[in-house]
């Protein structure tokens, strides 16, 4: 599969790179980060990349100004995207050839090439491996290893999550050999304002722990006015209820313009089915969803009760 991909690459003269909306370090990551690879490795092609520039994430990266035009006899790719809805810029079916990249659970099967792999910690590993380990090998550049470390480090909660392997530490351990500033750039991603630091004191203020082990949190427009916090710079709060003891899954509500962003957690029991059951998806653990009204949101958590009470009932069995 690496080969064919590479193959495409060496084929086209005009490669666009997309990946999901709302952008995290992962999304950037391989997204940008196989941008300077490529443009590394081979001088005469135009490599754009194409989304929301996401302000709190610009330290990644920017996005280019990407036309109707540029799309035309072009190779297109997509990053950590599962299923197509969430694919940021919906042009990615302009062009010629479509490949998919993703280490999320398959959810919609798109794209000419799909390298789809849920044991990966996260897509930019995945970029690091169709760097290294082809025929074909791409110029990993100081900032090409700085993009994918930083997407590493951020879909594994800093190598705390299960997604790390062995694997995944080998090739963290290799791109630290490049030439970036580590403390800086965990600085950049992990850096909290005060502001946001107060609404996590509100969160677990607001700690309501139920007999199946989970908890939820609304934040809604009033509250985030009175913290002066935006929805988009909630999200480094997602895994402030981790370390509480008893929870096995929890659910933080964020109310945007004309819908209430749910962001998901587990300790164990799955829940990105849960999730693609309301408007998103994700992986068992960390997933993200769409509801529409607060009682949607109540009878989520519902459902989240359902899962952990089964979860708990097989564990004691």
């Amino acid at each position: 599969m690496i080969d064919h991909i590479i193959e495409a690459i060496e084929a086209a003269e005009t490669i666009i790179l997309h990946r999901h909306e709302r952008p995290d370090p992962d999304a950037l990551g391989s997204q940008v980060g196989l941008k300077k690879l490529i443009e590394a490795t081979y001088k005469d092609k135009t490599v754009k990349v194409t989304g929301y520039s996401e302000p709190s994430l610009a330290f990644l990266g920017e996005m280019d100004s990407v036309t109707d035009e540029d799309y035309k006899e072009a190779l297109v790719i997509v990053c950590d995207t599962a299923n197509t809805p969430r694919i940021d810029d919906d042009r990615y079916t302009l062009g010629q050839t479509l490949i998919k990249i993703d280490h999320h659970p398959e959810v919609d099967l798109y794209g000419d090439i799909s390298w789809a792999d849920p044991s990966m910690s996260s897509t930019s590993e995945m970029i690091y491996l169709l760097a290294t380990t082809g025929k074909k090998k791409l110029t990993v550049t100081d900032e090409a290893a700085r993009l994918m470390y930083a997407g590493i480090i951020g879909d594994t909660g800093r190598f705390l999550y299960p997604s790390t392997t062995a694997q995944t530490l080998y090739v963290a351990a290799e791109l630290v050999r490049f030439n970036f500033n580590r403390s800086n750039l965990y600085n950049q991603l992990y850096e909290t304002k005060p502001a946001v630091a107060k609404l996590k004191g509100y969160l677990l203020d607001h700690l309501n722990l139920s007999e199946e082990g989970v908890t939820s949190a609304k934040l809604t427009e009033n509250v985030l006015a009175t913290y002066g916090v935006t929805p988009e710079e909630t999200s480094v709060l997602v895994g402030t209820y981790g370390d509480v003891l008893g929870i096995k899954a929890w659910v933080i509500f964020v109310e945007e313009p004309n819908q209430i962003r749910v962001r998901l957690r587990s300790k164990g029991p799955h829940i990105n089915t849960l999730a693609a059951q309301y408007n998103g998806g994700g992986h068992p653990l960390a997933s993200g969803a769409k509801v529409k009204s607060w009682e949607e949101a109540d009878q989520l958590v519902n459902d989240l009760k359902d899962i952990c009470r089964a979860y708990k009932k097989s564990e004691e069995e």
